[in-house]
């Protein structure tokens, strides 16, 4: 299994292909009348992660990141990224077709306002983009005389001959025990929040799950069925999702709740609902320009606002709550036990990055409740760990050496979602080595002891984490934190810990604390827990406080630490840290990895 899964890597991350095939898709645009078109990595859903047949950007460009967008014109065409991709990106396509863009320094819309050519016209998949991004392209093109069109079928899909199949993974209910609240008092939850809508139309597949409590399996590392719903404010639930996928039980169950319909039935629905002049809201960052239009040009007013589902599935009830907490017990005795593998097995020299993934996930299977790992495990040896979002392939593998290794991975579970990063050594780390992983190991722990008033957003705790990197003059370009799912997707909205304006962190939302450092062609340092927000009581206080609760529970590597870098309070924070882990691993590990837990969670404040 293994072997079939990183040769499948490293061939879709193969650029030679990239010639041959954007040639072969301005043949098709040349044949429609376009002179462009825009390939963003989505599918109808805009889900991070996405089904085999809506691979199109990996299988044009052979980039495969979990998020890019390439143009292609008759005589130039680009690929951007944001800043997690950009060393990943130069590996994997060929400058020569694809010149490689960061979305940061230049956007796609400012690009096409350089590059497109008066009268040219640019076609895109209303199916894949958003109103929003309609009309920055749609902008763009105005400015300098040219045109966009929306195209009723792809033109990659013409020219992809083997494009695989869409996907039919079975739907199937997600219990109550873990789910903690039955699906139809969460429809009527969301029906009485539709802000004087009529109806709401969830695009956002995750939101989907959550709300009729379903899981699935068509999209790798996260269980989704890819499925649309309409929550009407005054009529039955609609679920909209391929009847293939429904088993009698599960079809029969679902009727209770919804009507159940196909797909192919949902335009027809929103035109029936805009001929009403119905007032429809639409999630403005996964709702896609062909459901708008299709109510729009029926007459509806289409609202494009946030799902209200997005915040309320963020807010883990005590069910989820619990199941995260069993899940991470359960990952990090897995990890735990890995790490004690990892330290008698990597001085050989002959240990890979491969070897580390396929060693970390048995050691997960062992625990006979994993479904997926929850994203593709990050593990990064030496200069490989200064690309963020690193993917081994076999042509990428490289030997663990001497140095910092990096292993960024994370486990889907029924009761739960994890994610989780160490940065280990691997013989004796240089200075360097041990001020970066200690600065960002401040950062870190700065997260962890936070506390702050209800209405503080993540934005505003983002700086706690940069301080001690900023000091030297270091930061590191992605964010501190993202939210989690339970059950669902390990990036999930609308909390965050970063530099960009985020909603306010609420009871009971789970978010990663991570902050990182990255030396290019040299290594990578992250550290990587994932924390959930509680209540603290503090004596005389006069606001509601809140704080973090450290959920993950892996060593940290004391031979990375410069111990004259940390204040005492966070050596006593690391001591504490490190006994809950050894009290609560301990009983569930071997007795071997029990005597290496002993020694990896020693106390340091003692020296």
């Amino acid at each position: 299994m293994f072997e079939s899964v990183f040769q499948s890597f490293s061939e879709s991350a193969d650029p030679s292909h990239g010639k041959a095939r954007a040639a072969a898709l301005r043949k098709e645009l040349e044949s429609r009348g376009l002179t462009g078109f825009i390939i963003p990595r989505a599918d109808e859903h805009q889900n991070e992660y996405v089904p085999a047949n809506a691979e199109r950007l990996a299988w044009l460009t052979g980039f495969t990141g979990s998020a890019g967008l390439a143009i292609v014109l008759a005589d130039r065409a680009a690929i951007f990224v944001d800043g997690r991709y950009t060393l990943q990106v130069c590996d994997q396509v060929d400058p020569k077709v694809f010149t490689p863009i960061d979305s940061g320094a230049l956007s796609p819309a400012e690009w096409l306002e350089k590059n497109l050519r008066a009268d040219s016209v640019l076609g895109y998949d209303p199916w894949l983009t958003t109103p929003a991004s309609v009309a920055r392209y749609e902008k763009a093109a105005h400015k300098v005389g040219a045109s966009i069109q929306a195209v009723n079928d792809n033109p990659v899909d013409a020219i992809w001959t083997d494009r695989p199949p869409s996907a039919r993974a079975p739907v199937r209910l997600h219990p109550k025990k873990f789910a903690g609240v039955d699906a139809k008092k969460k429809l009527a939850d969301i029906a009485g929040n539709l802000a004087g809508a009529n109806a709401l139309v969830i695009s956002n597949a995750h939101n989907v799950a959550w709300a009729f409590n379903i899981r699935g399996a068509d999209v790798p590392h996260t269980p989704l069925p890819l499925a649309f719903a309409v929550i009407h404010a005054n009529a039955r639930p609609r679920l909209y999702v391929d009847g293939r996928k429904l088993a009698d039980d599960v079809r029969a169950s679902l009727s209770l709740v919804a009507e159940v319909e196909e797909p192919a039935k949902l335009l027809d629905d929103l035109a029936a609902l805009g001929a009403d002049r119905a007032r429809v809201l639409f999630d403005a960052g996964s709702a896609s320009a062909k459901l708008v239009d299709a109510l729009r040009d029926a007459g509806g007013d289409a609202v494009l606002d946030a799902d209200p589902i997005t915040l309320m599935k963020a807010r883990k009830n005590a069910a989820e709550i619990r199941g995260a907490r069993a899940a991470h017990l359960r990952d990090g005795a897995a990890v735990t036990s890995f790490l004690a593998w990892f330290s008698e097995a990597s001085p050989t020299g002959r240990v890979t990055e491969i070897d580390a993934v396929m060693a970390l996930e048995t050691f997960r299977r062992q625990t006979k409740k994993l479904v997926e790992v929850s994203f593709p495990t990050i593990s990064g040896a030496g200069p490989n760990g200064a690309i963020v979002h690193y993917r081994v392939t076999e042509r990428t593998n490289r030997k663990i050496g001497k140095g910092l290794f990096l292993l960024d991975s994370g486990a889907q579970y029924e009761d739960g979602t994890t994610d989780i990063t160490r940065t280990i050594a691997v013989g004796k780390p240089n200075a360097q080595m041990r001020d970066r992983f200690t600065r960002v190991l401040k950062g870190h722990i700065a997260i962890a002891r936070a506390v702050f008033p209800k209405g503080s957003t993540g934005a505003q705790l983002d700086a706690f984490a940069r301080r001690a990197l900023w000091e030297a003059g270091l930061d590191y370009d992605h964010g501190t934190g993202h939210g989690v799912g339970a059950f669902l997707s390990v990036h999930e909205g609308p909390q965050n810990i970063s530099k960009r304006p985020s909603c306010a962190l609420e009871l009971g939302m789970i978010l990663s604390n991570e902050p990182g450092y990255y030396k290019t062609g040299a290594f990578g340092v992250r550290i990587e827990n994932l924390v959930l927000v509680e209540k603290r009581d503090i004596k005389g206080g006069e606001r509601e406080t809140y704080g973090f609760e450290t959920l993950t529970l892996v060593p940290i590597d004391l031979n990375c630490i410069e111990p004259k870098l940390l204040a005492r309070e966070e050596m006593l924070w690391l001591d504490a840290y490190h006994a809950r882990v050894r009290r609560e691993i301990s009983p569930l590990v071997s007795p071997a990895t029990r005597r290496w837990l002993a020694q990896a969670t020693k106390s340091l404040a003692r020296g």
